[in-house]
């Protein structure tokens, strides 16, 4: 990465990394294949577990619609309303991609998240282990006092993923989906939980430039991590 570039975008410099995965801040080289991935298919066909049913796009609207969506929320961040996107790799490949965001964090605390990964790479435990290391980054290196989740009541992967974790249930709400109404689940994770229930080694790397772009000038649990 150009140096320059990092100079005013430092996120491209952050790492998290597992005992099998990493997961960056996507470059508009990784979001081509994460679109891409994407297109080759996410869910069942007849099954949608997001409210904006845009994975049924036919090729190439659906790459084109993902990239657009990608770059507006880079172009949209600020510190006090962010939304922080990863590219999620094993063995050097893009399987999925993690995210999670926040409204006034220097305030709330507060992180809520979302991901998805393709379908060849589901059922081995990478959603898991993707969701800990974003926990990580939000708790031990931000300073996160609370994460919260939600999922459809029938989307058990994710229900699984979340509770597997820590989180718990927290009551639930209703949402449009293609037209239907769909009840939601929502699950909470206090810092307190995480404390208890860390399942993963997460080691962070180029955070301490990105911590005023989060809204968290003074970091986690031990200060600034580079």
């Amino acid at each position: 990465m150009d140096p320059a570039v990092l100079a005013y975008w430092p996120m491209f410099g952050l790492r998290l990394r597992t005992e099998r995965l990493e997961l960056r801040h996507p470059t508009d080289d990784d979001l081509v294949q994460l679109a891409e991935l994407a297109a080759k298919g996410i869910h069942e066909p007849g099954w949608m577990p997001f409210s904006q049913p845009w994975t049924e796009a036919p090729s190439p609207v659906l790459e084109r619609q993902a990239l657009q969506h990608y770059w507006r929320i880079r172009a949209a961040w600020q510190p006090d309303d962010w939304d922080c996107y990863f590219v999620t790799l094993h063995d050097g490949e893009v399987i999925g991609t993690q995210n999670f965001g926040a409204k006034q964090f220097a305030v709330l605390k507060t992180v809520s998240s979302g991901s998805w990964l393709g379908q060849a790479h589901q059922g081995k435990g990478f959603g898991k282990e993707q969701r800990a290391a974003m926990l990580h980054l939000a708790f031990a290196g931000l300073g996160a006092q609370r994460a919260e989740s939600a999922a459809r009541h029938d989307n058990a992967p994710s229900l699984g993923v979340s509770r597997s974790l820590g989180y718990a249930e927290n009551g639930d709400y209703l949402e449009a989906y293609s037209g239907e109404e769909v009840r939601m689940i929502r699950l909470s994770l206090t810092r307190e939980q995480w404390d208890t229930c860390r399942s993963h080694d997460v080691e962070i790397s180029g955070l301490e430039p990105c911590l005023e772009l989060f809204g968290a000038a003074d970091g986690g649990e031990s200060g600034p991590a580079g």
